[in-house]
């Protein structure tokens, strides 16, 4: 595992155990907007991701929601990494988001092997990788969620994006399989695709200034807190969320 040291941020006064939300990749923009959703709802957070760079704005937003925020380092495409972070932790975590991702835009015959497996490691093999962790402490609970983080690109392979659409397909069937698995074992598995750009640091780095509505942090959020809530009776496993002058 890294060197990086956890970060707590929160209330030692919080009466009893609070569910324990996991985040990977978690960083500004979307991840923060989600820890402080799910904090105002009750949960502590975990936060997994390969720096340390937002946990302390992280743990601030979470502790003012009432939530305690742990901040671990490691490689989620790593076994031995993430069975690290999480040892102290995996019996409390009853929410996964896996919100880690990488992204490559490059014309095919310019990507080599090498770059075309990491997109697929972070994407999909990370996924897969928490997941083994997570549900036989959720299957002994009798209960749990997994929420997979998709794109655009999970349904619809553009020019350009061959690695990042083969990893996001992968990640659609995999949330797929899962929640065929695991519901009936009171797991509920989803499967968000994100179809637009999010409003986030990464988004204005890559693409520069908006030229059309952006999606917000804070209303994606709620989105995966609502799917949380859902009785089991009635559970979405695939959502999509759009800006609403997004074509599709």
């Amino acid at each position: 595992m890294s060197s990086c040291s956890p970060f707590w941020d929160g209330c030692e006064s919080v009466t009893g155990p609070r569910p324990l939300l996991l985040i990977t990749g978690i960083a500004d923009g979307l991840g923060a907007g989600m820890a402080t959703a799910f904090a105002g709802s009750g949960y502590d957070i975990l936060g997994l991701a390969r720096s340390n760079k937002a946990a302390a704005s992280i743990g601030d937003l979470v502790a003012a929601r009432g939530g305690r925020y742990t901040h671990l380092c490691g490689d989620v495409t790593q076994s031995s990494d993430v069975a690290a972070a999480l040892e102290s932790h995996i019996g409390r975590i009853s929410v996964v988001v896996h919100n880690a991702s990488a992204l490559l835009i490059k014309p095919f015959d310019e990507t080599d092997a090498a770059e075309f497996e990491v997109v697929w490691r972070v994407t999909c093999l990370g996924a897969m990788i928490v997941a083994r962790l997570v549900v036989p402490h959720m299957i002994a609970a009798g209960t749990g969620a997994i929420i997979l983080t998709g794109a655009t690109a999970g349904r619809r392979g553009n020019a350009r994006f061959a690695a990042f659409a083969s990893a996001k397909f992968a990640l659609r069937g995999l949330a797929q399989s899962l929640a065929r698995e695991y519901g009936p074992s009171g797991i509920h598995v989803a499967h968000v695709v994100l179809d637009g750009l999010i409003d986030e640091p990464q988004t204005q780095q890559r693409f520069g200034p908006a030229r059309s509505p952006r999606m917000a942090p804070d209303a994606i959020a709620q989105a995966y807190v609502n799917l949380v809530d859902q009785d089991p009776s009635c559970w979405t496993h695939e959502l999509d969320l759009r800006p609403f002058a997004e074509r599709f």
